[in-house]
C-alpha cells in the first residue's frame, strides 16, 4: 500500500514503497539497483539526506533533491523527562500542523509511541489530543518518518528500535490505509525489517476498522481502549460508544479472536471515583471473561481540560487483584514521562515545553 505516484510533481520519499521507488527510477532511465541502494541507505543506514549517499553520482543526488522531498517533519522541540527515560519531540509538518511522538527506554527495549493524525476526531474527554480536535490525517510517510527520526537518535546511542505503538495523537483506524501502509514499509525485510509483532495498534473501538483488520489476519498486535464496562459511563467519556456501543464492539472483538487466535489487549485508564471500584472491575470481568486477552490499567494521566484525577495506588492494586482472581491477566502500566506531558492521553501540540 502506497500513495499514488505522480512522476510529474514532487513526491515525499517516505510515502513510497520499494516497488514505487523502482518505478520512479526506471522512469528517469536510472538502473533499478539504484532504487534499492536508496532504500537501503534510508532504512538501514539511516542517512539524514540525499547528499549522505556517497555511492550515488552527484547528478543523481541533485535530481533526487530537485524531485523528492526527503523530510516532512521538522523537529521544533525535544525534551526529556527528569529520569531521562522518556523523550518527547514536537514536529512541524509542511502545512504547519503539529504532531508529537515519544521514545521510552526500558531495561531491554526501546519503544516508540507514534502519531497517526494531527489532533483527533474521537473527542475522548480525558485525552489532550481529543481536546485539540481533528486537524488532519498523516500520510503513511509522515508516520514512517517518526520512526526513522527516533531510529537515528537510537543509532547514536548504539541501540535500535525494538517496539512501535501507534498510540500517539489520533485514532489509527480513522486513518487505516496510511497506518497499515506505514507498518508494511517498516516491516519490509530489505529495509528496517521490524517484525509485525513488534507493532501495536490502539483503537478506541472503531468497529469497521476492527472488522477490516480481522479480515486481513495480520500479525500486528491490537489494543482496544475500554475504560468502562457499560455504555452509559463509556459514552460519557468516549463519544464513539454512541455509534459503536459495547455489544457491537465486543462482537467484533470476539470475531477477531476467533479468526486470528491472537491475544487482544484492553486499555483502562483508572479515574478516581469514576471507574476504579470493585464493581467496575467486576463489570469488566463480565464483559471479557473467557477471552484470550490481557488488561493494561494505568492511573489517569492529568490533562488541562479534564477535572478527573488518577486513582490511588491502593485502588489500582485492588482493581488488578479483582481481575486476576477471576482469571484475567492484568498489568498496572508504568506511568512514563508525566513531567513532560508525554504519558498516555497527554499528547497535544501545545503540551510541549518551550
Amino acid at each position: 500500500m502506497s500513495e499514488p505516484l505522480n512522476i510529474s510533481s514532487r513526491v515525499f520519499l517516505f510515502d513510497l514503497n520499494l516497488k514505487t521507488l523502482e518505478e520512479l527510477f526506471a522512469s528517469w532511465g536510472e538502473p533499478v539497483y539504484r532504487a534499492r541502494q536508496l532504500w537501503h541507505a534510508v532504512y538501514v543506514e539511516l542517512v539524514p539526506n540525499f547528499e549522505a549517499i556517497s555511492t550515488f553520482p552527484k547528478s543523481l543526488r541533485t535530481r533526487l533533491n530537485e524531485n523528492i522531498d526527503f523530510s516532512h517533519l521538522e523537529a521544533m522541540d525535544r525534551i526529556s523527562s527528569s529520569d531521562q527515560e522518556t523523550i518527547k519531540t514536537l514536529f512541524s509538518l509542511p502545512d504547519k500542523r503539529m504532531i508529537e511522538a515519544v521514545m521510552m527506554h526500558y531495561d531491554v527495549r526501546d519503544t516508540l509511541c507514534i502519531s497517526s493524525q494531527s489532533g483527533c476526531a474521537m473527542g475522548c474527554v480525558f485525552c489532550a489530543t481529543g481536546q485539540m480536535g481533528f486537524m488532519r490525517n498523516l500520510t503513511s510517510g509522515e508516520i514512517v518518518e517518526q520512526v526513522i527520526y527516533y531510529a537515528r537518535v537510537l543509532k547514536e546511542m548504539g541501540k535500535k528500535v525494538t517496539n512501535v505503538v501507534v498510540m500517539g495523537m489520533g485514532e489509527p483506524f480513522h486513518n487505516y490505509d496510511a497506518v497499515l501502509a506505514a507498518i508494511d514499509r517498516l516491516n519490509d525485510p530489505s529495509g528496517m525489517n521490524l517484525g509485525a509483532r513488534r507493532f501495536t495498534i490502539s483503537t478506541v473501538g472503531l468497529v469497521p476498522g476492527i472488522k477490516r483488520f480481522t479480515a486481513e489476519k495480520r500479525q500486528v498486535n491490537l489494543a482496544v481502549s475500554l475504560h468502562a464496562g457499560n455504555d452509559a459511563l463509556r459514552a460519557s467519556m468516549m463519544p464513539v460508544d454512541k455509534k459503536y456501543p459495547l455489544a457491537d464492539l465486543m462482537a467484533a472483538i470476539r470475531e477477531y479472536l476467533k479468526t486470528t487466535n491472537r491475544r487482544i489487549t484492553f486499555e483502562w485508564a483508572l479515574i478516581q471515583g469514576v471507574n476504579d471500584s470493585e464493581a467496575d472491575a467486576l463489570e469488566l470481568v463480565d464483559l471479557i471473561q473467557g477471552m484470550l486477552c490481557h488488561v493494561n490499567v494505568i492511573p489517569l494521566n492529568p490533562t488541562q481540560n479534564f477535572a478527573g484525577k488518577a486513582t490511588t495506588r491502593e485502588r489500582a492494586r485492588a482493581f488488578k487483584e479483582t481481575l486476576e482472581s477471576r482469571g484475567i491477566p492484568c498489568t498496572i502500566r508504568l506511568r512514563r514521562g508525566i513531567d513532560i506531558q508525554a504519558g498516555c492521553g497527554q499528547l497535544a501540540y501545545h503540551a510541549s515545553a518551550t
